[in-house]
């Protein structure tokens, strides 16, 4: 478009045209939205993530009898694997109530090496936990950007050939790059302004979510 030309848009014009760049890299809005995704470039990636994670955790989830311990893993020493701990950090400067708890952090970060003795530190502090496990991944490269919700334990290292014991009862996803030739390298390359992008929607759609619990 030629930037001389005098043209507005509605709001839903531009959320229209979103969903069409969306649909461009992969699937779009609602194909995603079924199943339980969102991509970090639609302009409601974290409304919708919040409903996806409010559903998953409506589902499985009672707060009061359950301890709901979200353990965000990776590391600050790669940029592909620094979601996990940018979101701890950014979720710890949010005030939730004593039956929230945060692991994982730039400080204090949750990976291969000591992912084990945390999961059996979990299991003696706390009599029945609910463990939400945060994670980047790598994938096919329409889906890069991508930011998914599902049920179960995620694989922490599957995608860089590690055996590390599954987490969660629940899993948040953010897919940062593309798997399958020197996953290592593909995760030092991976672009930190995607990474932060993502980190900023799934903080922000947890919090808004977890707050209710707080009342």
């Amino acid at each position: 478009m030629d930037i001389k030309e005098n043209k507005s848009f509605s709001k839903e014009e531009m959320l229209n045209s979103s969903a069409k760049e969306i649909s461009s890299i992969g699937l779009s809005r609602k194909e995603l939205l079924t199943k339980n995704r969102v991509h970090i470039d639609d302009p409601l990636a974290i409304s919708n993530l919040k409903k996806i994670i409010n559903r998953k955790l409506q589902n499985r989830y009672n707060p009061e009898r359950q301890q709901l311990i979200i353990i965000c893993i990776g590391t600050d020493r790669s940029t592909g694997d620094s979601l996990g701990p940018l979101i701890g950090s950014k979720l710890a400067n949010f005030r939730f109530n004593e039956n929230i708890k945060v692991l994982g952090s730039l400080e204090s970060p949750i990976h291969a090496t000591n992912l084990e003795k945390k999961l059996e530190d979990i299991e003696k502090t706390y009599p029945n936990p609910f463990i939400l496990a945060i994670d980047a991944s790598l994938g096919k490269s329409n889906s890069v950007g991508s930011i998914s919700v599902n049920d179960g334990p995620l694989k922490p290292g599957s995608g860089v050939n590690k055996n590390l014991p599954p987490v969660g009862h629940l899993h948040i996803s953010g897919l940062v790059n593309v798997s399958g030739y020197m996953e290592y390298f593909v995760l030092q390359s991976t672009r930190l302004s995607l990474v932060i992008k993502m980190s900023k929607i799934i903080s922000c759609s947890l919090f808004h979510q977890l707050r209710s619990y707080n009342k």
